[in-house]
């Protein structure tokens, strides 16, 4: 007996019929004699039309009440899930999350989980009742509905696997698998058999939407086994792995192989960019902690930035990305800084897109900076901003050059999949 929790995404529950397949994929678990947590998303499309009901509203919406409208479309999908098993004769019930205990911090909206009660879920589970659990939600210190931000059910399922000491959270998604770029816009891109969590953070982080960031960073935190795969078909996914060692997996141990094969994994890119540069800041001790203190106050997640040096003495220039979605407040928490900082204007632009491309072996092979950056001069490609990382190069670009630059440089680090793959 095995407890597994699976999480299946928006897609894979899009609708009445899809909700009665993926019962039947549950059920198939449950007569092998698993304990199975299910956590669903909102039926796709579902979350989106609940946050243009908040819009309409009240542009300037309680946080508190937007969480309680949003996290609605959770319930939904769970309740009817729970009837789909039922049906089939699965025992079962569906979990909210303050009925779960999954408690969170205050910040709605974008809440982080702090604690969950375990103690009635592993009394069900033991019984061979299979929980249905609203992914997404929890419940605040101020007794209220808190949401985890989008894509907050991966961290709820990989939150609710360590909790329980499930051996495995399985991911089902739209694809079947983490691929070496988005094969919807690159169609030479190649599914991974497996990818190390680090690497698949550095994805995950530059844009990729298999994943969220969250649930990677936390399953790397308390070594829960993740799987990526589809709801779809019955085939093989991708196993995220730590990079030394050996994979365990149904009673089959099996060695890694070289983790050196590819010196890159996967391109990944981010649509929602844009780049404030202050011109002529003052370069003085506690400028940046200033500038970015108030940003980190204001729940603005600053991403890439560059220093450089300004014409005029004691002037330096600062440069950084934040999401598309939080340029307008972010100038307005730089503008309410007043005399904390001193600059000559501020630069904005918004279409602009951020492309990674991510691999363990850069650590040990050199040469992976020059490729990417000849590979997009010779597609004249202007390099607006460069990041990096153990494991990962970052550039911003203009957005109308993305799918040049993921393709192109997709097929210079050798990841195109054979003709007739």
């Amino acid at each position: 007996m095995a407890r597994i929790v699976k999480k299946f995404g928006g897609t894979s529950v899009a609708t009445m019929e899809r909700i009665a397949h993926v019962a039947g994929r549950v059920k198939a678990s449950v007569d092998a004699g698993d304990e199975v947590v299910v956590v669903v998303s909102a039926m796709a499309g579902t979350t989106n039309q609940l946050v243009a009901w908040t819009r309409e509203a009240g542009a300037l919406h309680d946080a508190r009440e937007y969480d309680a409208v949003v996290a609605a479309g959770e319930q939904i999908t769970a309740g009817l899930m729970a009837i789909a098993l039922q049906n089939l004769g699965v025992e079962a019930r569906s979990w909210l999350g303050w009925q779960l205990g999954l408690h969170t911090d205050d910040v709605h909206g974008s809440a982080r989980i702090l604690a969950i009660d375990t103690d009635k879920l592993d009394a069900r589970l033991a019984q061979g009742q299979v929980a249905v659990v609203a992914g997404f939600q929890g419940l605040g210190a101020d007794a209220r509905i808190t949401t985890l931000g989008r894509g907050g059910s991966d961290t709820s399922a990989v939150a609710l696997a360590a909790a329980l000491g499930a051996v495995r959270c399985d991911i089902f998604t739209d694809v079947d698998g983490v691929y070496t770029a988005d094969p919807r816009m690159v169609p030479h891109a190649r599914k991974l058999s497996q990818i190390t969590l680090e690497e698949m953070l550095e994805l995950a982080s530059g844009g990729a939407k298999v994943l969220q960031t969250r649930a990677v960073a936390m399953a790397m935190r308390y070594g829960v086994k993740l799987q990526v795969l589809t709801s779809f078909e019955d085939v093989p996914g991708t196993m995220l792995i730590e990079e030394k060692g050996l994979i365990e997996e149904k009673g089959v141990i099996e060695e890694k192989g070289d983790m050196e094969q590819n010196v890159i994994n996967g391109i990944a890119y981010s649509d929602d960019e844009a780049k404030i540069t202050l011109v002529a800041i003052d370069d003085a001790p506690g400028v940046a902690a200033t500038l970015f203190g108030a940003l980190a106050d204001a729940h603005i997640n600053v991403d890439m930035i560059v220093q450089t040096a300004a014409s005029a003495p004691g002037k330096t220039d600062i440069t950084f990305s934040l999401p598309r979605s939080d340029l307008a407040r972010g100038l307005e928490v730089i503008g309410a800084i007043g005399d904390g900082i001193t600059y000559q204007e501020i630069l904005t632009a918004a279409d602009v897109c951020k492309i990674s491309v991510v691999g363990v072996a850069m650590r040990s092979q050199p040469g992976v900076a020059k490729l990417m950056f000849e590979t997009l001069a010779e597609k004249g490609i202007n390099i607006e901003v460069i990041s990096t990382s153990e494991i990962k190069i970052s550039v911003l670009i203009g957005t109308a050059y993305k799918e040049l630059a993921v393709r192109s440089l997709h097929t210079a680090f050798g990841l195109d999949a054979e003709c007739g793959d």
